[in-house]
């Protein structure tokens, strides 16, 4: 029987929630039982494709193309897992599903409410992932913090499944505890008020996690235990980490896993940190020989390693500096690093892998575009990175950034975005294709360098924008002899991406011709279509892989197997391309740069804690010794 835990914030937005609920989700393997997480996001949108970036943060894709919140990226990162889009729900997918189905006479001509109905599809929907997952454990974070009108309907979820279900259900709330200042105490007044609040909408939640700015003293642990009625012991101290992988262990020392798995009348299966099988129906899947860690169908649940690398992590002196040229960063006098959550990660999960302290700085693309003499501080960095985005807005402070980096062999990746303007200074700068550029920003260039997909073509004349990029993962065949050979070491590869521009195929000779080596490429396929799907009306008839119950969109060949006829083309009319191929890799040999390279895909979004990606391993390590 499948247990379920819920994770809702509370005193104020930005709390933690999402790197609780995976690390939670982490400490659970390390005692032996599958978890998976879902996010859901309380807001009207399907998805988070829509979504500006400085409002919402970073838009994380997952391998079947969804577009989805951050803390989706929190989740695998911690749980080394690729999820899909039964971990991803809003306000807006819930209520579409609801009204697709009133469509359909789904519910027999009743009247569909919203209470119960949408509650129960918020259930369905956690139910239909966990026989996908087959998950023991299934994690529910619930966006928002208790109070909003937005997350009500999720909670009475909870409550009603905590009625069908009581004993397999539990509630935490991460609540905020605010410092005033030297010589005060943590203030628990705020926390006690979320809880009474969470009260009125028939819950009581069975832990809190206190995040505060220092860790939460025994007296304070009494006066919410006493208000509040949550026995002492089900309060845990969650205090400011630097590093987040550090968390669960944090959590571990107040034996948190073990008093969750009691709660939900569970027995420990194996324990983390010793030699030991207890209780595990497969004993094949434990590894004596490593403690804690579950082997088979639950890759990574080391304990150990884990512990071990933080360890090392924290005696780490040695510096590497990198700077993200972008433009996502402020609103006001704040910076907002949550632009680029999963490039940060990847930098850091690199650096400490190779025995670095990663030090990353935010530079302003617009500061160069007023004033060019400020190139001359990219000297000062190992490595910058040019990340994804979307717009004109910052676009020739980047490329300017990328003709120095490249004049002055300064080790530079580029990230989807970041890729097409490096085609485009290479354009201008090395094939003398003066003002070449991308359509997105200039539709009328002479040289137009970088431009749309010819498959979206059709989705913007029709204003067809949330799901309808080139999503998730695609396939990439590596050209030997290559840096991103030597990354890889594999002929064909699986990467995610979102966008829908491209190298235009009409300059892949001059580009070539003048040095610019396309090093990984997609060969152009048939559209597959996912087995079982109803048949694809004509004017979806272009999307390969679409998938019936989600809004139109360019969706993945997630098999990595090749569809279609031996030459690639079409028969019918479904790829009006002329070119063979979609360029996914660029770089310069080595003998010109150290490292020049660009990435159609986003590889960050692959990168996890104890397994960097290994584009990232390449870059850090080519700017070593600068």
């Amino acid at each position: 029987m499948p247990k379920y835990i819920f994770v809702c914030g509370g005193v104020m937005s930005g709390v933690g929630k999402g790197v609780a609920t995976a690390s939670i989700a982490k400490i659970l393997t390390w005692y032996g039982y599958k978890t998976t997480c879902i996010k859901i996001d309380p807001y009207v949108n399907v998805d988070a494709g829509t979504m500006n970036p400085i409002e919402h943060g970073e838009v994380f894709v997952l391998k079947d193309g969804t577009e989805c919140d951050q803390d989706m990226g929190h989740y695998e990162r911690f749980l080394n897992q690729e999820l899909t889009k039964e971990n991803y729900m809003t306000t807006g997918s819930v209520y579409l599903s609801l009204i697709q189905k009133e469509r359909s006479l789904y519910f027999d001509g009743k009247c569909v409410e919203v209470v119960p109905h949408v509650p129960l599809e918020v259930i369905e929907k956690i139910n239909q992932a966990q026989k996908k997952t087959k998950a023991d454990i299934v994690l529910i974070e619930i966006g928002g913090t208790v109070g909003e009108y937005q997350n009500l309907l999720f909670l009475e979820a909870v409550r009603i499944l905590k009625i069908q279900k009581p004993k397999d259900i539990l509630l935490i709330m991460v609540s905020y505890l605010p410092y005033q200042g030297e010589g005060m105490e943590l203030k628990t007044k705020p926390t006690q008020y979320a809880i009474r609040t969470l009260n009125s909408a028939g819950l009581h939640p069975d832990f809190i996690l206190a995040r505060a700015i220092y860790p939460l003293d025994e007296k304070r642990k009494e006066k919410i235990s006493f208000n509040c009625g949550i026995p002492k012991e089900n309060i845990i101290s969650a205090p400011d980490e630097k590093i987040i992988y550090k968390i669960p262990l944090n959590f571990e020392k107040e034996k948190l896993g073990e008093k969750i798995l009691k709660s939900l009348g569970l027995k420990a299966r194996c324990c983390p940190d010793k030699n030991q099988i207890i209780n595990y129906p497969d004993v094949n899947r434990i590894s004596v020989n490593n403690p804690g860690k579950i082997s088979g169908k639950n890759p990574g649940n080391n304990f150990v390693a884990w512990k071990k690398e933080i360890e090392k992590i924290e005696k780490i002196n040695k510096e590497v500096k990198i700077g993200i040229v972008g433009k996502y960063f402020k609103t006001g006098d704040f910076v907002l690093s949550d632009v680029y959550i999963s490039v940060i990660e990847a930098v850091k999960h690199t650096s400490w892998y190779l025995g670095y302290k990663p030090k990353i700085d935010w530079l302003n693309s617009e500061e160069y575009e007023k004033d060019k003499s400020k190139l001359e501080e990219l000297k000062n960095y190992n490595g910058i990175i040019i990340p994804g985005g979307f717009g004109s807005r910052g676009v020739e402070g980047k490329i300017l950034a990328i003709e120095f980096c490249r004049e002055n062999k300064i080790p530079i990746l580029g990230l989807c975005y970041g890729l097409q303007l490096m085609v485009v200074e290479f354009a201008r700068n090395v094939c003398g294709l003066k003002n070449a550029h991308t359509t997105e920003v200039n539709p009328k260039t002479k040289y137009p360098v970088i431009d749309i997909l010819e498959e979206q073509k059709k989705f913007l004349k029709e204003k067809l924008y949330g799901g309808t990029m080139r999503l998730g993962n695609w396939k990439c065949e590596i050209k030997k002899g290559t840096i991103a050979w030597r990354a890889y070491r594999k002929n064909l590869i699986l990467e995610r991406h979102r966008h829908r521009y491209e190298v235009n195929p009409k300059f892949h000779k001059i580009l070539q011709k003048n040095g610019l080596v396309f090093s990984g490429i997609h060969r152009l396929t048939l559209p597959q279509m996912n087995a079982g799907t109803t048949q694809i009306n004509a004017d979806k008839s272009n999307l390969p892989g679409y998938q019936s119950d989600r809004l139109p969109g360019f969706r993945p060949n997630i098999s990595g197997k090749h569809s279609g006829n031996k030459s690639g083309e079409n028969p019918g009319n479904n790829n009006p391309r002329k070119s063979a191929f979609l360029v996914e890799i660029i770089e310069l040999p080595e003998s010109t740069h150290p490292f020049f390279l660009g990435t159609q895909f986003h590889p960050e979004l692959k990168s996890r804690f104890l397994h960097p990606h290994p584009l990232f391993v390449e870059f850090i390590k080519s700017g070593d010794g600068r």
